[in-house]
C-alpha cells in the first residue's frame, strides 16, 4: 500500500498552500498588509455617482493627489521647522522629496487626460459644485509656499479645517524662513522685508535679490545657502509644470466651459501660471 499521497490529492493541494517559500499565511492574530495600510477603508472610499464607468477614474485621481499633497505638506511642514533650527541637510532631501511626488503629479494627469469630453459630460452633472478649487490641502500648499490670499479662505469657512488653514496663512512661509536665514548669515535684508506680514502673498524686495545674488556670486563661501536656493528652484519649476499640466488636461476635457466649483475654469487656471513664488530666485538669473 502507498502511504505517500498522490500530488494530486487535494488533501495534499491543501497542505502545500499553507507554506510558500516560508511567507507567513496565517495573520489571524497579526497585522497584515492591509491592516497596516488601512486597505479597507481605502478600497472602500470610491462611491461613483453616476451609472458612467469613467467615473471611477475620476475619482480615483483626485484621491490619490490628494494622499500625495498629504505627504508634500508632511515634508514641507518638517522643511519650514528645519530652517528655522538652521539645519539645512535635512531640508534638502525632503525638498528634492517634494519636487518629486510633485513631478509624480503632472504623470497622474496623463491617466486623466484619457477621459475623453463626451464621458466627462456624463458624469458632470453629478459632481455638483464640488471643485478641486474646494481642496483644503492645495489651499494649505499654496500658503505654505507664500502664495498667500486670505478671500480664500471663505471657501472652508464652513469646514472644519478652517481654523488650520487660518493658521497656515498668517504662519510664515517656507521662503519667508529662507529669507530669515540669508538674514542670519549676515546677508543684509531689509527691515521691512523682514517684519512683512506673512498672510500677505510674497512681493518682490531689492535686498532680498541683492542677498542671493552675493550668494550665486559666491557659491564656495556660502554653499548651503546656495544649495537651498537650488532646492527652492526645483520645487517652483515642479509646481509650475503641475499647474501647467493641470490647465491643459482641463482644456483638453472640458474647453473652456466654466468651472463646476464656479471659477472661470481653464481662463482661471492660466491666470495662476503667472504666480512666482520665490520671484528674486528667478529675476537674478538675469541680473548675474
Amino acid at each position: 500500500m502507498n502511504e505517500n499521497p498522490p500530488s494530486g490529492c487535494p488533501m495534499h493541494a491543501a497542505a502545500a498552500d499553507k507554506e510558500w517559500h516560508g511567507a507567513q499565511m496565517d495573520f489571524s492574530n497579526a497585522m497584515s498588509y492591509g491592516d497596516y495600510l488601512g486597505l479597507n477603508q481605502i478600497l472602500q472610499a470610491q462611491h461613483p455617482l453616476s451609472p458612467n464607468h469613467n467615473e471611477m477614474l475620476f475619482i480615483i485621481q483626485h484621491q490619490t493627489s490628494e494622499l500625495w499633497m498629504k505627504l508634500m505638506l508632511h515634508e514641507m511642514r518638517a522643511v519650514r521647522t528645519h530652517l528655522r533650527a538652521d539645519d539645512l541637510p535635512p531640508a534638502f532631501k525632503m525638498l528634492a522629496r517634494v519636487a518629486r511626488i510633485m513631478d509624480q503629479l503632472v504623470h497622474a494627469w496623463d491617466v486623466l487626460a484619457t477621459m475623453t469630453p463626451p464621458e466627462y459630460t456624463a458624469i458632470r452633472p453629478y459632481l455638483g459644485a464640488s471643485s478641486g478649487f474646494q481642496s483644503y490641502q492645495y489651499r494649505e500648499i499654496e500658503f505654505i509656499l507664500g502664495n498667500k490670499n486670505g478671500a480664500l479662505l471663505n471657501v472652508h469657512a464652513t469646514t472644519p479645517e478652517f481654523p488650520l488653514l487660518q493658521e497656515a496663512l498668517n504662519t510664515p512661509s517656507i521662503y519667508d524662513e529662507a529669507i530669515r536665514l540669508l538674514a542670519r548669515n549676515g546677508l543684509p535684508i531689509s527691515a521691512e522685508r523682514l517684519n512683512a506680514d506673512p498672510s500677505l502673498p510674497t512681493v518682490a524686495d531689492e535686498s532680498v535679490q541683492n542677498a542671493w545674488l552675493e550668494v550665486y556670486r559666491d557659491p564656495t563661501r556660502y554653499w548651503a545657502l546656495y544649495e537651498l536656493a537650488e532646492k527652492l528652484v526645483d520645487m517652483e519649476t515642479a509646481f509650475r509644470f503641475w499647474r501647467f499640466r493641470h490647465v491643459t488636461t482641463v482644456e483638453r476635457i472640458i474647453g473652456f466651459k466654466t468651472g463646476t466649483g464656479g471659477t472661470a475654469g481653464v481662463s482661471y487656471l492660466r491666470k495662476m501660471l503667472d504666480v512666482v513664488l520665490f520671484p528674486e530666485l528667478f529675476a537674478l538669473r538675469t541680473a548675474l
